[in-house]
C-alpha cells in the first residue's frame, strides 16, 4: 500500500481550510484517512498551520511520502 501525507479539503466555497492527512494514495482526495495529523488555514493571515511532529515524523520513519504542498506547509511551520 502506497501511503501519502497530503491535504483534505474541507470548509464552504470561497473558505476552504484543510486537513492534513495519512491516506491510501491511490484513493481520492477527500477520502477516509487513515489517521489526521494536523489543520491548515489558509484564509487566516498569516495561515494557521497545526501538525502533530511526532506523527510526521512516525509515518515518514514506516514509509510514508509527503505532497509538494504538505512539504512547503511544514517548512513554513
Amino acid at each position: 500500500m502506497a501511503v501519502m501525507i497530503r491535504l483534505k479539503k474541507m470548509g464552504t466555497k470561497g473558505k476552504p481550510h484543510f486537513k492534513i492527512i495519512v491516506c491510501d494514495k491511490r484513493r481520492s482526495r477527500n477520502a477516509r484517512a487513515i489517521e489526521e495529523l494536523g489543520f491548515y488555514d489558509p484564509s487566516k493571515n498569516p495561515a494557521f498551520v497545526k501538525i502533530d511532529k511526532e506523527r510526521v515524523n512516525y509515518w515518514i520513519g514506516v514509509g510514508a511520502q509527503m505532497s509538494d504542498t504538505v512539504k512547503s506547509i511544514a517548512a513554513k511551520a
